[in-house]
């Protein structure tokens, strides 16, 4: 009698399955979270985003430098890209084996929102995780979602922003319409019937750029306008005209599409801002010279607002400050769950990035680049070679130009523009980094010891939420009361600290096959309880039936 096997269940990946090279990247962008992370278990979370803490001299001024300059904004891109990397290693598998993928990864994405959301309010305000799991929902909209739900919940939350105190609901809208137009542009193969045939979202990105370019031509004749709008106008014409000619040139390429669509995302949210930033920067905006009483009421009333919102922030600081350098546990969480809402809100505008360095992920592993590392070592070179000089140079470059805001100043003192560049390097920079390793890793020389780090990699999620456990009870008032600590004191808790979560790491996976809460993850995603002890069979046989 014929036998076939039955359709494979959907199970945790096993040693055998891992790809080691994405265990030690995942190694090293911990190590490189940490450094990042750990300024501010001693500075307020509210303060994220200001740039280098001012009055530091000496050492603490160059440890501060280095990580502004070489480690901030490139460790969360690469932990993007290689959560892209991960879904599409669940996504594969979950094609090989013959089983639904969606219900699965659905339960992942609400495990890591709960763990999120806890790390958050229990532990530390400079939480990653539920970002990802935000921006994972959107990524499932962007490569599954239908078009007319997509519009449908567009609509709703349109409607049900004009609800008092639902206005964040119109982010949400906003949100759903650049996620349904990138769908479209990943998935839709509709081509006009003239000009040559092009891609109709193609068409779209030309037409919008062309009124954008048009718009900003006649806001030059418009006196008064402010010059932030007409030099924004004509870089968004710029910049949806370069789109829709790159869409018409490239867009046939399926297996393609999502790595350039994660970058064209990256490059345009940041290529505007750096124009904007080089606009208020070069071109201040300056007070008329006379103004009539309904102007001077317009103005005076718009600087207050700004004052306001300078005030408002800087009290937020002193506020977290003053609780996590000498408040008690308890005060430290009515405060964290206080502003998780805000956190929440905010987080499907960055999800609009992120979903771009999941796309950028998941291509490199569809691809076979990162499983067959060693048959693409020339584009880890190239990576490495052109990725490193101009990522970091681009943030280099804006560190010449400001490395704080400066309050009141209107972009005029060069931040937004120093902030931009920096964020346009952090991609090609965190390319560049993860090159190094993959090269570091199938290196002859001893630079392949890099491979210590698999382990670490391993239990990323575990030694990540372990840093927050640790630093934590070291540094806030209700712990061991460190908070304030020198940078340079700071790089020593982090050596030691990794050091020690490298050694735990492999102690631990001699003995089990996952960490503590990679494996609470899995049995939440596979809904099984994953045997735990290397001693039990990390695979059932599979079962044999008639055909």
């Amino acid at each position: 009698m014929d036998q076939t096997l039955a359709p494979v269940a959907l199970t945790p990946v096993t040693s055998d399955e891992r790809i080691q090279s994405l265990d030690v990247v995942r190694g090293f962008a911990l190590i490189g979270i940490l450094l990042m992370n750990v300024e501010f278990f001693n500075r307020a979370t509210a303060a994220i985003g200001s740039g280098m803490q001012t009055g530091l001299t000496g050492a603490n001024y160059w440890v501060s430098y280095f990580v502004q300059y070489f480690v901030t904004g490139k460790f969360w891109t690469i932990f993007s890209l290689l959560f892209g990397m991960g879904f599409a290693v669940m996504l594969m598998r979950a094609e090989r084996a013959g089983r639904s993928f969606l219900v699965p990864y659905m339960r992942r994405i609400a495990a890591l929102a709960v763990f999120g959301a806890l790390h958050h309010v229990f532990l530390f305000a400079g939480d990653i995780l539920f970002s990802y799991a935000v921006a994972a929902t959107a990524l499932l909209v962007v490569l599954y979602g239908r078009f007319k739900w997509i519009v449908l919940a567009m609509a709703l939350c349109i409607g049900g922003g004009f609800i008092p105190h639902m206005d964040w609901l119109f982010g949400i809208a906003g949100g759903l319409a650049f996620f349904g137009l990138a769908a479209w542009w990943l998935r839709g193969e509709q081509r006009m019937k003239r000009f040559g045939k092009p891609p109709v979202i193609a068409f779209v990105h030309m037409l919008a750029g062309a009124i954008a370019a048009i718009a900003g031509a006649v806001s030059w004749a418009v006196p008064d306008t402010p010059p932030e709008a007409r030099f924004g106008l004509a870089l968004l014409g710029f910049a949806l005209l370069t789109l829709g000619y790159l869409t018409m040139r490239y867009h046939a390429d399926k297996a393609g599409r999502p790595w350039r669509l994660g970058v064209g995302i990256y490059c345009f949210a940041f290529f505007m801002m750096t124009g904007a930033g080089a606009s208020m920067y070069f071109f201040p905006e300056k007070p008329a010279a006379v103004m009539t009483t309904a102007e001077a009421k317009k103005e005076k009333e718009a600087a207050a607002e700004r004052a306001k919102a300078r005030r408002e922030r800087e009290a937020r600081i002193r506020e977290e400050t003053a609780v996590l350098s000498k408040g008690s546990y308890t005060h430290a969480v009515t405060l964290r769950t206080g502003r998780f809402g805000e956190h929440a809100a905010g987080e499907v505008g960055f999800a609009t990035i992120l979903i771009g360095m999941f796309l950028i992920g998941t291509w490199f592993v569809r691809a076979g680049i990162m499983e067959k590392a060693s048959a693409h070592l020339p584009l880890f070179r190239k990576l490495a070679l052109y990725g490193l000089p101009f990522g970091i140079g681009m943030g280099l470059l804006g560190s010449a130009i400001a490395m704080h805001p400066v309050p009141g100043s209107r972009g005029a003192d060069g931040w937004q523009l120093a902030m931009g560049l920096q964020m346009l390097g952090n991609l090609p920079a965190s390319l560049g980094y993860v090159s190094v390793v993959i090269l570091m890793l199938h290196s002859a020389s001893p630079l392949n010891k890099v491979r210590v780090l698999a382990p670490f990699g391993r239990m990323a999620l575990t030694n990540y939420l372990t840093q927050s456990v640790v630093a934590s009870t070291f540094f806030f008032g209700y712990g061991f009361g460190n908070w304030g600590m020198s940078r340079v004191e700071q790089m020593l808790f982090v050596v030691v600290l990794a050091a020690a979560q490298i050694v735990f790491s492999h102690v631990w996976l001699s003995r089990f096959r996952y960490g503590p809460m990679e494996w609470l993850w899995r049995a939440v995603t596979y809904w099984q309880v994953p045997p735990m002890r290397i001693k039990t069979p990390a695979i059932m046989p599979a079962v044999v039936t008639p055909a």
